[in-house]
């Protein structure tokens, strides 16, 4: 008898942020780490524009397909492994916990715990997000650090000039405590029909 698919339960929270801002995830297992990547940018509001790696049972699996990242790693003399054959099945176990970090300008760490791994009757393709709180911060922002002024300024000094500056950058508007589960998955499906997974 054929084995049944596997779906992964993933929460990914953002470190060193107060409220948490985080994300439940499914995923099939068969995923490599760069179809897990696509998701975990969808999931957020990333828009997948800087670098990113993850680091798991103290490996660094990466974007080797990238010059720069390979130029860093030489320069390092850091060991890497190419991220878009790594699978997640061969990597995890329930109560697993990892690291994935995107822009590492900004140093947006991740932190990921493997909840549970169930099997199912047939495969989800693209992953669902189940659950989760709070925006995104936006990209380019400078971090934590960063995010911490943006808000405080927005939040605390509304009609500074720093304020108003940081909204125009932005769009006009931002709302720290809004997550739209279907809007994020929207963009999860959107991505799928793209071919993320080839890329």
């Amino acid at each position: 008898m054929a084995k049944l698919p596997q779906i992964i339960t993933l929460r990914v929270e953002l470190e060193d942020i107060t409220p948490a801002i985080w994300r439940r995830i499914e995923v099939d297992d068969d995923i490599t780490l760069r179809g897990l990547h696509h998701i975990i940018q969808a999931a957020f509001g990333w828009t997948s524009s800087h670098l990113h790696e993850f680091v798991i049972e103290e490996r660094i699996y990466a974007m080797l397909d990238n010059e720069n990242v390979l130029d860093s790693i030489e320069d390092l003399e850091q060991v890497a492994f190419d991220n878009r054959k790594a699978k997640l099945q061969r990597l995890t176990y329930p109560g697993q916990m990892f690291v994935y970090q995107y822009d590492f300008g900004d140093s947006w760490m991740h932190k990921i715990t493997v909840e549970k791994i169930e099997s199912c009757a047939h495969k989800m393709g693209c992953g669902n997000i189940i659950d989760g709180q709070r925006a995104c911060p936006p990209e380019d922002v400078g971090g934590v650090a960063g995010y911490e002024e943006f808000l405080t300024a927005i939040q605390q000094a509304p009609a500074s000039q720093q304020a108003q500056d940081y909204l125009r950058w932005i769009g006009g508007f931002f709302d720290p405590e809004a997550f739209d589960r279907r809007a994020a998955n929207s963009t999860l499906l959107r991505m799928g029909w793209n071919g993320w997974g080839k890329k």
